[in-house]
This record gives structure tokens, sequence and C-alpha cells, in this order.
């Protein structure tokens, strides 16, 4: 399948994240309370509305206060209706974060391309045990500021990964620097209609620079390959991915922009 610009910037539009023991409410726009472990807080995305601006944020900001929470970060798209980014800057909310949004054709010159980049002693591996999401664990805990998640957490994590893995949808990899050194990076992957979504890359601050997202990217590509994806699609942060994606070939189609609101 071979996948256009309109339909890139659709997957892009209708890629949301639910966290295990969020809540979610859809009006308006589609809202997500995240749990304490993830930083608690309320990721707003996906406005679809006749509403004017005005409305849609207050409405945010509502049921922000309504979950007691105090933050909401907003994520901007192009197909946002309405566009929300000068009411929220007349809010005083800040932009604190800015992706680009990439794709590019999974076939086996991109991940050839994208191979080539790669040191040799960067080396990927597929989840599969115990031990390994322990240390993702270990990795997303300092990068993302998260909670460390608990011995049963872990074993419900490595149920959803394997029975994702099993089921063909969602892949996850860990990348480290020898043989058998420290994990030091990890990402996902899940395949949503021919689309590859790459997310959740994370690396450790010493190991950066070094080769292992690059050795994750690579793999992700070819385990998506192999599940019939053609398309990847992913959002690297400017100023740490992004220049990676595009020396592997990827394609930038736009930015999404976070503002935080302090509700």
């Amino acid at each position: 399948m071979t996948h256009t610009i309109d339909d890139v910037l659709r997957a892009s539009a209708a890629w949301v994240w639910f966290p295990r023991g969020s809540e979610q409410q859809r009006s308006h726009l589609q809202l997500v309370r995240y749990p304490t472990r993830f930083g608690g807080g309320v990721r707003g995305s996906q406005v679809d509305s006749d509403a004017d601006a005005a409305t849609v944020v207050e409405h945010a900001i509502d049921r922000t206060r309504a979950w007691d929470e105090s933050e909401l970060r907003f994520w901007t798209n192009a197909s946002d209706r309405p566009d929300l980014e000068a009411e929220l800057r007349k809010r005083g909310a800040e932009h604190i974060d800015t992706v680009a949004v990439f794709a590019s054709r999974i076939d086996s010159a991109t991940i050839d391309s994208a191979a080539s980049d790669v040191p040799p002693e960067a080396r990927a591996e597929v989840v599969r045990t115990l031990e390994q999401v322990r240390e993702v664990d270990a990795i997303n805990v300092p990068v993302w500021k998260q909670q460390p998640l608990d011995d049963e957490c872990l074993r419900i994590e490595l149920d959803e990964i394997t029975s994702a893995y099993d089921a063909g949808t969602q892949v996850r990899v860990l990348a480290r620097l020898s043989a058998d050194g420290e994990a030091v990076s990890t990402g996902g992957c899940t395949i949503v209609d021919g689309f590859a979504r790459l997310w959740g890359a994370a690396t450790i601050e010493q190991a950066r620079g070094r080769g292992a997202y690059r050795a994750v990217l690579v793999e992700r590509l070819r385990q998506s390959a192999a599940r019939g994806a053609t398309t990847a699609l992913v959002k690297g942060r400017t100023a740490t991915s992004a220049p990676i994606l595009a020396r592997a070939g990827f394609t930038k189609y736009g930015e999404e922009r976070c503002y935080l609101v302090r509700a």
C-alpha cells in the first residue's frame, strides 16, 4: 500500500496514547488524564468542534479542574478545528515542546540506509522477557521522569508486550552498546492500517550520540516491515531525534507544538 500525504497527515492527527490506568473524555477535543506514574496532569489533542476556540479551551480547563488536576498540556495539529494556538497564547499558555512529524516508506532501501548509520557496537534486540522489561523501565524512569514499575506492574507490562508481539500489532526494542553491555536505549512501534507508529524512544543521557537510538530505529523498521507496515510515522524532537530521522531518509510533514496551561 502506498500512503499519500493526506494519509500521513490523517494518521498523525489520529495518533493518541492512552496509558494504562488513564481516564479520557472526548467532547470538542480528546482529553486524557495521565496516571501519577506518568506525572499526572491532562493531555489534550484532536480538536474537532463547531464551538469557537475560547469555548473549547474553557471546556478543557474545566475538565482538568474537575479531575483535580492543575496542568493541561495541549498538542496542536494541522487538522485541529478550530485552531487553538492563538487562544492558548492569549491566556498565557507556555510553549514547552515541539516535535516534527516525519514519515518514510518502509522498504529495503530505507532500512539499509538507516542501518548504514549504526556503529558496530550498537546492538538492538526485541523485548520478550521480564528482565528486558525491567531494563526498559530503568531507561524510561530517568528519561521521562516516571515512577518505576513495581514487580506486579512489570509482569503486567510483560504480558501486554508479549501479547501484542504475538498478535503482530506491537513491538518493543532495546539497544546496548556492546553484545553483553547495559541496555541504554529503547523504543516501540505499533502497526495501524499499514502505518508503523514509532514511539517512546528514549536513551539514557550518558549514552547519547553513540548510535543506540539509531539501532533502535532500524530494528523497529525491520520488525514493522515483517508485520506488513509500508509507511513509518514518527514524531521526533527537533533537538534530538529529528536530525537522525532526516539522515535516515525520513521526510518532514509538519510540526506539532505543546502548550502548558495552568488550570
